[in-house]
C-alpha cells in the first residue's frame, strides 16, 4: 500500500478532482451583500415596523424600492444558476458566440476576452516540465528566416491577396486560378450568409479578379471594342456608358466570332472626360509660381506641371478604359485585344494627323488596385460610417449622393451600375467605426426625392492616374504608428484628426447588382463593389468588417447568384474554355469521392439509367455526337459495314456544326422571330447576321448554314419545381409527351386546390407518374446549378437546354393550351427533372433565363 503524503509536502499541486470540486463550489457559492450598520441599535426602527402590522409585516411595500434593496441578491442569483449549470459542462471559450472562438483560446488565456480571462487561467493545465532538459538550439542570426521572406517562398506557385492571413484563419483556402483564395467559412454559415445578404451585408475580396487597362484614341478604343464584345442591346462606345458614369456589362467573345467563341462576361468602365476636379485646377493655377521645399511640396509641383500635357491629351481624344472579368478567362481576354488592337490600327491608321503614329497600350492592373464586393440592404450604411471623405470633396452632386446614404432602404434604389469617385480619408483614423443609423421619421414606403443621377462628374476619381497609385502602395504609417496616436488621445476611443502627413486615398464605389430581368424584387439582391488602391486591403477590410458584416467566399458568391435567379460565371457558361476546366476538375473530384466507396455503399449508375454522371454530354443533347452506349450496342458483326457508314456520315454533318451559348438582352426578340415563322434557321441566321453588321462586323457567309447554326444554339433556362423535389447539380431534363402533360397537369391541379396538402406525400396518381421511365431520347438538357432555394423555398435549378427543344416546348404548350394563346403571358413549359442519382421524375415548370 503507497504511503500517505506528509502534512504539506506537495499541498501546491491538487489533483484535478480537487480542482473540480473547488470549482463547482465556487460556481454554487451565492455571493451576500454586507450591510453596515447605520446605528448602534436598530431596535427601534424594528419595534416601529412592528406596531403598524401585525406578524411584523408592513402594511404596504414599494416595489421599485424593494427591488433596488435587494438587486445584488437578485444579480447574484442569476449568476449563480448560470455558472452552476455551464460550470461543468464549458470551458470559459466554449461559452462564448461562435463568431468569437478561437481554436488557441482552448490553451492561450490572451485569447479569451478579459471578462472571462480569469475563469480561463484557472481552467489552464499546469506548466509541465519538458522531458528533456533543453529545447532544440535555435537558428543563428545570420540563417533566421524573416516573416516577410517565409511568406514570398510560400506564394512561389499561387498568389495570396492582402487580406489572406485574416481568411486562412477563418475559411476553408483552396488554390483557385493562381490565387489562394477562401471557399467557404469554417462555422455553418450557409443560412446565416444568405440571411445577411438579404436582411443585412456580407462582404467578398475580389481583388483575384483580372483587371486591364487599355490606352489609345477614342475611336480606336471603340473600334477594338465592338469587334469582341456583344452586339446586342448598346455597345461599348454608346452614351450611357462613354462618358465614365456608368459601367457596361457586357459577354466577350473572340475576333469577329460572335455567335461562336464566347469567352465570358466582362464589365467595361470608361474613365471621365474630365480628369480633375475644378477646385484641383484653380488650386494648382494659384500654387503655380510657388516653390516647393520639402518633399510632399515638389510631388505636388510635379502634378502641377503635367496637368497641361493631361489636357492636351484629353482635348486630342485619348482616353483610357478598365476591363474587369474573372481571372480564369485572363489570357484568352489578353490575347483577343493584342490581336484586335493589331487589326483596328491597321485599319484606322493615325487617328490625327498622317504623320502621327497611332498607339494602343494594354497594361494589367494585377497589383495595383484591389476589389471588395458588399451586398445587402445595410451596405450603404456600412460603407458610409467605415469611410470618411475628405473636407476637399465639396461637389454638390457628391455631398448629395452621400448624404442620402443614411437613409437609403437598398442599393437597388441607385441607377444600375452608377459609378462615384472621390478621396478619402485613412480609414484607421476613424476606428472603430459605427454603421449609419437612418432617420428614425423616414419611411420605407415613401420614395425618397433625393435622388443623385449618374455624371462624369460625380465618377472622378484620382485612383486612374499610375503614379498616384505607385505613391500609395505602402501606407505612411504603420499600424502601431496609429495606435500610439490613439493612445495619447484624451478621451479614450474618439477618432483620430487627421493630418496633413496622412494619406488620402482615391476610391472608386460602384453600384452592383445581382438579378435578371423581370425578376421578382425580393429575390434580386443589391450592394457595392469598392475599387482601392493596392496596399489598402486590411485598411479597409478592417474596419467595413467590424460592424457585424459577415464575410463571404467562393460558396456564398455562388449563392448569391443562384438565389438571386442568376447565371453565375464559369459554373453556367457551356462550350466556353473556363466551363470545360471547371467540368474537368468537378468530374475528377467526383469520380475520385466515387471510387473511394466500396460498390455496396455508391450509386450505381448504370442500373438507374444515368447516361453522364460525372459530365453533362452537351455535344449528345444537341445531336451533335452519337450516345457512348448505343453506339457500343450497335456494333455487330453482320452490320459492321453499314453502321460505319452511318457512322462516316454522321461524324462530316456533326463536324459542321458548332455549338454556341445564345446570351444577351435581345434574347426575347431573337426567339419571337424565330418562333413566328416555319423556316427556324433562316430567320436565327439573319439575326445574327443584323447584330454583326450593327458592330460593323461582316455577315457569317455561306460557310455556315442556318440548319447548323439552329442545330448548335444552346439557352440558359430556369427550372422551378411545381411540389416537391429539389434538382441537384447535373440533374437531367427530360421533355414530356402530350398524354403525360396532361396527366401531370391534372395532378398538380388537384394539388393546387388544396385537395392535397404541398408538404404532403404524393398520391398513388403522382408516385405512378414519378416512377414511370421515360425514354433516352427525350432528354433535352441538364441542370448546371440545382438545391433548395431559401428565397423561394422550394427546390429551384439553372440550366440550359438546346434552342431547338425550347421551341418545340413552346408548340406542345400552346397545343395543349389552345385559349391561352390571346394572353399576354404565355403559360408555363412543363418537363420533368431527375437527379444523377434518384430515382424519380419530379414536375417542373421551365423558363427562359434572360440577362439584366
Amino acid at each position: 500500500m503507497a504511503q500517505k503524503r506528509k502534512n504539506g509536502e506537495g499541498a501546491e499541486e491538487m489533483t484535478g478532482r480537487e480542482k473540480k470540486k473547488m470549482k463547482m463550489s465556487a460556481a454554487r457559492t451565492i455571493a451576500v451583500q454586507t450591510t453596515p450598520q447605520v446605528g448602534p441599535s436598530r431596535k427601534g426602527s424594528l419595534s416601529a415596523m412592528a406596531g403598524n402590522s401585525k406578524g411584523c409585516l408592513p402594511n404596504a411595500i414599494d416595489v421599485e424600492k424593494f427591488i433596488e434593496a435587494r438587486a445584488f441578491e437578485i444579480d447574484a442569483m442569476h449568476k449563480t444558476m448560470k455558472t452552476t449549470s455551464a460550470g461543468s459542462t464549458h470551458r470559459a471559450w466554449q461559452t462564448l458566440p461562435r463568431h468569437l472562438r478561437r481554436r488557441a483560446a482552448s490553451h492561450d488565456v490572451r485569447r479569451v476576452p478579459l471578462r472571462l480571462r480569469e475563469k480561463a487561467r484557472s481552467e489552464m493545465d499546469p506548466v509541465r516540465k519538458r522531458a528533456l532538459g533543453r529545447a532544440m538550439p535555435k537558428r543563428g542570426k545570420d540563417k533566421r528566416v524573416t516573416r516577410t521572406e517565409s511568406f514570398r517562398k510560400r506564394q512561389r506557385d499561387k498568389t495570396w491577396l492582402e487580406t489572406h492571413i485574416w481568411h486562412a484563419k477563418r475559411m476553408h483556402m483552396e488554390n483557385l486560378w493562381g490565387y489562394r483564395l477562401a471557399i467557404r467559412p469554417t462555422e455553418k454559415a450557409y443560412r446565416p450568409s444568405h440571411r445577411a445578404s438579404v436582411h443585412g451585408s456580407i462582404l467578398h475580396d475580389a481583388s483575384y479578379y483580372s483587371v486591364l487597362e487599355i490606352k489609345g484614341h477614342e475611336r480606336t478604343l471603340i473600334a477594338m471594342l465592338e469587334l469582341c464584345c456583344d452586339p446586342q442591346g448598346p455597345g461599348p462606345g454608346s452614351k450611357r456608358s462613354l462618358g465614365g458614369s456608368r459601367t457596361h456589362e457586357t459577354h466577350f467573345y473572340k475576333t469577329n466570332s460572335y455567335p461562336f467563341d464566347l469567352i465570358g462576361p466582362v464589365t467595361i468602365i470608361w474613365q471621365p472626360l474630365n480628369t480633375h476636379r475644378p477646385s484641383e485646377q484653380s488650386s494648382a493655377a494659384s500654387s503655380k509660381g510657388k516653390a516647393a521645399s520639402t518633399k510632399h511640396d515638389k510631388g505636388k509641383e510635379k502634378e502641377q506641371t503635367l496637368l497641361p500635357s493631361q489636357k492636351e491629351s484629353t482635348s486630342m481624344g485619348s482616353r483610357t478604359v478598365w476591363l474587369r472579368f474573372h481571372p480564369s478567362m485572363h489570357d484568352d481576354v489578353f490575347n483577343t485585344l493584342t490581336e484586335v488592337a493589331s487589326l483596328t490600327l491597321a485599319k484606322l491608321g493615325a487617328p490625327h494627323r498622317q504623320d502621327q503614329e497611332a498607339n494602343v497600350e494594354i497594361a494589367d492592373l494585377k497589383g495595383h488596385v484591389n476589389i471588395f464586393e458588399i451586398i445587402g440592404p445595410k451596405s450603404s450604411q456600412v460603407i458610409k460610417g467605415a469611410v470618411s471623405p475628405v473636407p476637399s470633396e465639396g461637389r454638390d452632386d457628391f455631398l448629395k449622393f452621400w448624404s442620402s446614404l443614411t437613409n437609403l432602404q437598398c442599393a437597388g434604389s441607385i441607377p444600375r451600375g452608377m459609378v462615384i469617385g472621390f478621396t478619402v480619408q485613412d480609414p484607421r483614423l476613424n476606428f472603430p467605426p459605427k454603421n449609419a443609423k437612418p432617420q428614425p421619421g423616414n419611411s420605407s414606403h415613401v420614395p425618397s426625392t433625393n435622388v443623385t443621377f449618374p455624371s462624369s462628374h460625380l465618377a472622378i476619381s484620382d485612383i486612374w492616374d499610375e503614379d498616384i497609385r505607385n505613391g500609395l502602395s505602402k501606407p505612411r504609417f504603420k499600424k502601431k504608428d496609429i495606435d500610439e496616436r490613439r493612445s495619447r488621445n484624451e478621451i479614450p476611443g474618439t477618432p483620430l484628426n487627421a493630418l496633413r502627413q496622412d494619406n488620402r486615398i482615391p476610391i472608386l464605389m460602384i453600384q452592383r447588382s445581382i438579378g435578371t430581368h423581370g425578376s421578382d424584387s425580393t429575390q434580386a439582391l443589391h450592394g457595392w463593389t469598392l475599387i482601392v488602391p493596392a496596399g489598402w486591403s486590411m485598411a479597409f477590410f478592417n474596419s467595413l468588417v467590424f460592424t457585424n458584416t459577415r464575410v463571404g467566399g467562393q460558396r456564398e458568391c455562388q449563392t448569391q447568384a443562384y438565389e438571386a435567379g442568376a447565371v453565375y460565371f464559369p459554373r453556367d457558361y457551356p462550350f466556353t474554355a473556363a466551363y470545360d476546366t471547371h467540368a474537368r476538375d468537378k468530374e475528377s473530384s467526383d469520380k475520385r469521392d466515387w471510387d473511394r466507396k466500396p460498390p455496396a455503399k455508391r450509386v450505381n449508375y448504370v442500373k438507374l439509367g444515368t447516361r453522364s454522371p460525372w459530365r453533362a454530354d452537351w455535344e449528345v443533347v444537341l445531336g451533335i455526337a452519337k450516345d457512348i452506349r448505343q453506339r457500343d450496342e450497335g456494333d455487330s458483326p453482320a452490320f459492321v459495314t453499314t453502321q460505319r457508314d452511318v457512322e462516316a456520315g454522321f461524324e462530316q454533318s456533326a463536324h459542321d456544326v458548332r455549338p454556341w451559348l445564345l446570351r444577351g438582352s435581345e434574347v426575347p426578340r431573337i426567339l419571337a422571330s424565330v418562333s413566328s415563322v416555319f423556316n427556324h434557321g433562316a430567320t436565327l441566321l439573319s439575326e445574327i447576321d443584323r447584330l454583326r453588321t450593327k458592330r460593323g462586323q461582316d455577315a457569317l457567309g455561306s460557310g455556315i448554314k442556318a440548319a447548323n447554326l439552329m442545330k448548335g444554339a444552346l439557352i440558359n433556362v430556369k427550372v422551378t419545381m411545381c411540389s416537391r423535389g429539389a434538382p441537384q447539380d447535373l440533374a437531367i431534363i427530360h421533355s414530356l409527351s402530350d398524354d403525360a402533360s396532361r396527366k401531370w397537369e391534372r395532378a398538380l391541379q388537384r394539388r393546387k386546390l388544396g385537395e392535397i396538402a404541398l408538404d404532403h406525400d404524393d398520391t398513388s396518381e403522382e408516385t405512378e407518374l414519378a416512377e414511370t421511365v421515360p425514354p433516352s431520347d427525350s432528354i433535352i438538357g441538364y441542370v448546371t446549378t440545382g438545391h433548395f432555394s431559401l428565397a423561394r423555398g422550394a427546390g429551384f435549378g439553372i440550366g440550359a437546354i438546346p434552342v431547338t427543344h425550347l421551341l418545340e416546348l413552346e408548340q406542345r404548350t400552346l397545343r395543349l393550351h389552345p385559349n391561352q394563346k390571346l394572353n399576354s403571358k404565355a403559360p408555363p413549359m412543363l418537363v420533368t427533372v431527375r437527379n444523377r442519382d434518384g430515382h424519380q421524375w419530379r414536375a417542373a415548370h421551365l423558363e427562359v433565363l434572360l440577362d439584366a
